[in-house]
């Protein structure tokens, strides 16, 4: 059947989005923690702090997963420690995909979420304070739900360029099928392929529905809290 997925197609599917899910996971509340201090905070070395975040836009993809190979094969400086404390290896296996994506995604999750910061008015938070409540509870209460829509446009950003992440993914741990082969690693491999332009086909147009449904779902949820916001 021309719509009827091979068993490759689909752990290449399930992997990218187990591999995006997680990705998230692991980089959303670091992304808000680093937005905060470069968006609120006034220190020596900030400028630096903002470059370093954004290296992973700078360099090309395989660079990064090249460090990343350094650093976490079993003979590097983490991955060693990890290998022989833990009985943990990242190199070659699902979860380095995972790193590699958060890597690659979280320039973009830090821009969105800082957005949100810079949009909040400080003197709420500066009324707040002269009443006696503390910066914890005012973050939580006050500017964690003001920037809720730019947390969310951070997470999908992230979800999204996760789901299409391929160099830095491909260095650090290969092109495995069914467990470290990814949607873009997965194309790659059909298009070395002679006459495969189907399945190759077949999987961008998957990853463009996700994509694009992960985007309307984010859309929707941030009308929808945008609409509430005004209500009240």
């Amino acid at each position: 059947m021309v719509l009827e997925l091979s068993s490759q197609e689909i752990d290449a599917i399930l992997l990218s989005i187990k591999v995006s899910i997680w990705s998230v996971v692991f980089s959303l509340l670091p992304a808000v923690y680093i937005a905060y201090v470069l968006s609120r905070k006034k220190f020596w070395g900030r400028q630096a702090l903002n470059v370093i975040v954004h290296i992973p836009l700078i360099l090309p993809p395989v660079v990064t997963g090249y460090f990343l190979l350094l650093l976490f094969n079993r003979t590097g400086i983490i991955g060693r420690f990890l290998d022989t404390y833990f009985g943990v290896t990242v190199a070659f296996h699902w979860f380095g995909a995972v790193l590699a994506a958060a890597i690659m995604s979280f320039p973009l999750m830090v821009r969105a979420i800082r957005l949100g910061f810079e949009s909040v008015d400080p003197k709420l938070e500066v009324a707040a304070y002269s009443l006696g409540a503390n910066k914890f509870i005012i973050f939580l209460t006050i500017t964690l739900p003001l920037i809720i829509p730019a947390l969310i446009t951070g997470a999908v950003l992230g979800f999204a360029k996760s789901m299409g992440e391929f160099g830095a993914t491909i260095t650090f741990v290969s092109n495995i099928p069914g467990q470290t082969q990814t949607i873009p690693s997965a194309i790659f491999e059909f298009l070395q392929i002679p006459d495969n332009n189907f399945m190759t086909l077949r999987l961008v147009c998957l990853s463009l529905l996700i994509s694009i449904g992960a985007l309307y779902i984010s859309e929707v949820l941030a009308s929808r809290l945008s609409r509430r916001e005004d209500n009240e």
